[in-house]
C-alpha cells in the first residue's frame, strides 16, 4: 500500500483544465488582499484580543499578538512561494500532495475541513449573538433565538450563511465585490475604535505589563476542568496549571492565532486568481501587513482603557464590553454595527475556503467526485450548497464555544507541514519557476515549523484530544474511501497526462 505516492506538479496544473471540473479565473491581488482582511479583522479583532487578556496575558496580550501574527505571517510567506508554483485550489491540502505525498495530503486537508467548518460555525454563531446585543443597544425588542420544548437553535446563522452561500453560488467575483465593500466599512469602524479608544487610555491600566503567574482556576470548580484546560506541555511536564506570566503570554498567541485565521483560506482562491504567480504573493503580503497593524492598535487601546483584572470579572469580554466599562455607551453602539458587519465578511471567505478544499479533494477522487462538479457561474454550485447547510446547522444548533481552540490546532498543523515541504521542493523541483522566495532555506522553514508546533503544544489537553479523535476519523475515511478511489491510484491521472 503505497499512501505517500505524490502527484507531479504538471498532472496537478492539468487538472485546473478538466472539463466540469474547473473554476473561473477573475479574482485580482486586492480582491485576495480584501478577502485576507475580510476573513480576520472580526473574528479576532472584537473579542478574542478582550478574553486573551482579561483570561492569558493581562496587557502584555499586544506580546501575544505580535508573536502570533510574526508565526502566522512567516508562514503565509511558505503559502506565497508555493501559490506562485502551483495556482490551484486546495491550498496546503494541494501543496502537500506535490511534495511529501497522499495521506500527509489528507490529513493536511483534514485538518483544514476542520479549521474552516469550526471557525465558519463559531464566527456565524457569535454573528447571531452580536446581532441581538445589538437589537438590545438601540432598543428594539428582537431575538433570534427560538425554542421548541427544550432544544434551541438561533436563526440567524441560518440566514448570514444562506445569504452568502447564495452569493458565492452566482459566482466568486460578486461575493468578493459585496465582501470587499463590506470590508472597506469594516476598517473604517475599526480605525474610529482605535482613535475614540485611545481618549479613554489610562497608563495605569498597562501596569504591570506583564501580570504575575497565578494558579489557574477551574471552570467547573473541579481540578479536572484546570487540567484539561491547560496547555498540553504543562500537563506533561507536570507544572501546575498557571495564567498571565511568560506562559500566559505564548498561551495568549496560541489564543489570538485564531485573529489570524485567513491566510491560508485567500491560498485555497489560487485557481481563481488572474496572474496568480505574481498576484497571490502580493494579495497575500498587502492583508497580512494590515492585519497586523489593525489588531496591534486595538490591543494597545483595549487593554489601556480598562483593567484586565475588570475585563476578567465579565461574563463575556469584548471590546464593545470595554467601551461599555468606561461609559461610551455610544461608542458601543457603533461598535457592535462595525461587530455585525464585520464578522459577516468573515463567514463568507471562511464558506468560500472550506468549499475549495472539499472541491479540490474531490476532484482527486479521495471524496466522491460529484462533489466536484462545477456549474454555468464556475462555481461548485452542489458542493458550496452542501458546505453552506451543514455549516449553518452547527451554528444553530450547537455549543460552539469549544470550537475556537478546534480551528486553532487544524491551522497550526497545516502551516507546520507547508513550513517542511518548502525545503523538500526546492530540492525535488529546483526547475520550477518561484516569482517569490522564502528567504534563509532550509533553515528559516524549519524554525516556521518549530514555531507553529511549539503554539501547538500551547493548545489545551482537551483540545488534543479532540484533535486526535477528528484525525481517527479522518485515516477510517481515508482507508475506507479515499485510498481505493484516488485518481492517482486508479491511474485515471496518467492517463489524462498522456492525453
Amino acid at each position: 500500500m503505497n499512501v505517500f505516492r505524490k502527484k507531479s506538479v504538471e498532472q496537478t496544473l492539468a487538472e485546473t483544465g478538466e472539463s466540469g471540473h474547473a473554476l473561473k479565473r477573475d479574482l485580482t491581488w486586492w480582491d485576495l488582499a480584501i478577502m485576507g482582511v475580510a476573513v480576520a479583522v472580526g473574528a479576532g479583532i472584537f473579542s478574542i484580543g478582550a478574553q486573551a487578556a482579561a483570561f492569558y496575558a493581562g496587557p502584555a496580550v499586544v506580546l501575544s499578538f505580535l508573536i502570533a501574527g510574526v508565526v502566522c505571517g512567516a508562514a503565509v510567506m511558505c503559502y506565497a512561494e508555493f501559490a506562485s508554483m502551483i495556482p490551484v485550489a486546495g491550498s496546503a491540502y494541494t501543496f502537500t500532495y506535490t511534495t511529501v505525498g497522499e495521506i500527509v495530503a489528507w490529513v493536511i486537508g483534514w485538518d483544514l475541513i476542520l479549521e474552516m467548518l469550526m471557525a465558519g460555525s463559531v464566527v456565524s454563531k457569535y454573528w447571531g449573538v452580536y446581532l441581538n446585543q445589538f437589537f438590545e443597544l438601540i432598543g428594539w425588542n428582537i431575538n433570534t433565538n427560538i425554542s421548541i420544548g427544550s432544544f434551541n437553535f438561533d436563526l440567524a446563522p441560518i440566514v448570514i450563511v444562506a445569504f452568502f452561500t447564495t452569493l458565492l453560488v452566482l459566482g466568486t467575483k460578486i461575493g468578493a465585490r459585496v465582501d470587499g465593500a463590506l470590508t472597506i466599512l469594516k476598517i473604517a469602524i475599526v480605525v474610529f475604535i482605535v482613535v475614540v479608544g485611545f481618549f479613554y487610555v489610562k497608563a495605569e491600566n498597562f501596569t504591570p505589563f506583564i501580570p504575575p503567574s497565578e494558579p489557574a482556576a477551574s471552570t467547573d470548580g473541579s481540578g479536572f476542568s484546570a487540567v484539561m484546560e491547560q496547555p498540553l506541555w504543562q500537563w506533561a511536564t507536570g507544572m501546575a496549571p498557571s495564567i498571565y506570566g511568560v506562559t500566559g503570554i505564548i498561551s495568549g498567541a496560541a489564543l489570538v492565532f485564531f485573529a489570524f485565521l485567513g491566510f491560508d483560506v485567500v491560498a485555497t482562491a489560487s485557481e481563481e486568481t488572474i496572474n496568480p504567480k505574481k498576484n497571490v504573493p502580493l494579495g497575500i503580503g498587502v492583508g497580512m501587513g494590515l492585519i497586523i497593524v489593525l489588531y496591534t492598535l486595538v490591543a494597545v487601546v483595549t487593554t489601556g482603557m480598562v483593567s484586565y483584572k475588570d475585563l476578567a470579572k465579565q461574563k463575556d469580554p469584548s471590546l464593545a464590553v470595554a467601551f461599555k466599562m468606561v461609559g461610551a455607551d455610544w461608542a458601543a453602539k457603533i461598535i457592535s454595527l462595525g461587530i455585525v458587519i464585520g464578522m459577516a465578511t468573515v463567514v463568507m471567505v471562511l464558506l468560500l475556503g472550506l468549499t475549495r478544499v472539499v472541491f479540490a479533494m474531490s476532484r482527486d477522487g479521495l471524496l466522491p467526485r460529484g462533489l466536484s462538479h462545477t456549474g454555468k457561474h464556475g462555481t461548485p454550485v452542489r458542493l458550496q450548497i452542501i458546505v453552506g447547510v451543514v455549516m449553518a446547522l452547527i451554528a444553530a444548533c450547537c455549543n460552539v464555544g469549544i470550537l475556537s481552540d478546534m480551528v486553532n490546532i487544524g491551522t497550526l498543523s497545516a502551516f507546520t507541514l507547508v513550513a517542511i515541504s518548502i525545503p523538500i521542493m526546492r530540492k525535488k523541483r529546483p526547475d520550477l519557476e518561484r516569482s517569490f522566495k522564502i528567504p534563509g532555506n532550509p533553515w528559516v522553514p524549519i524554525l516556521i515549523a518549530i514555531a507553529n508546533l511549539w503554539l501547538m503544544v500551547n493548545l489545551s489537553v482537551l483540545t488534543w484530544i479532540r484533535f486526535v479523535v477528528w484525525l481517527i476519523v479522518g485515516f477510517a475515511i481515508y482507508f475506507g474511501y479515499g485510498y481505493r478511489h484516488a485518481r492517482l491510484g486508479t491511474g485515471e491521472l496518467e492517463v489524462a497526462k498522456q492525453e
